[in-house]
């Protein structure tokens, strides 16, 4: 794993910023190592009542994207889309 700034709003709370940091290295994990698919859909849950809005989603998930190259939104389409038991995306 990389030592990435993970996009956050500083406006959250110290528990939001966790949430939000924790999915940020589910998202990692997926490309590096994989990650199992379930865990990586329960992160998005908890991630999205943190940031509710999906244009707020989008432009934190273009801001992870051009720092690490990792696309929330191929991640979660894939998640949602496989059977498989474990998530690793092609980086």
């Amino acid at each position: 794993m990389q030592n990435y700034q993970y996009p956050i709003d500083l406006q959250w709370s110290t528990e939001e910023m966790i949430c939000v940091v924790e999915f940020w290295s589910c998202l990692e994990q997926a490309y590096e190592t994989g990650i199992d698919r379930q865990t990586f859909l329960n992160q998005y849950k908890q991630f999205k009542t943190v940031v509710k809005s999906i244009g707020e989603e989008r432009r934190l998930g273009k801001e992870f994207e051009e720092l690490t190259g990792y696309s929330l939104y191929q991640t979660l389409k894939q998640a949602q889309q496989t059977d498989a038991k474990r998530l690793k995306m092609k980086g």
